[in-house]
């Protein structure tokens, strides 16, 4: 019961954080994630870009979306590395 009721106050607090709040170990994980991220999505979508429309499993534009609009941490992106691409015959 008590653990229900802190939750809501947890969040909100943790929702109103600025930038400013973070400690410099939490600023430096949330850069390292994002260029992560960032640089998966740009490999995935370079790749799509250059691969021939038969060598993706479905349609090239639905990849292109999916990869660039979903906020994923990368696994959309290392999703289509994966399963996305076919191999060349």
């Amino acid at each position: 019961m008590l653990a229900e009721a802190a939750a809501p106050a947890h969040s909100a607090r943790v929702a109103s954080m600025k930038w400013e709040d973070l400690s410099p170990r939490q600023r430096r994980g949330i850069a390292v994630a994002a260029a992560v991220d960032g640089g998966l999505k740009i490999a995935a979508l370079v790749d799509l870009a250059r691969r021939p429309a038969a060598q993706v499993r479905g349609p090239k534009p639905i990849w292109a979306v999916a990869i660039t609009t979903i906020n994923s941490l990368g696994v959309v992106p290392i999703v289509y590395l994966v399963y996305g691409r076919r191999r060349p015959a």
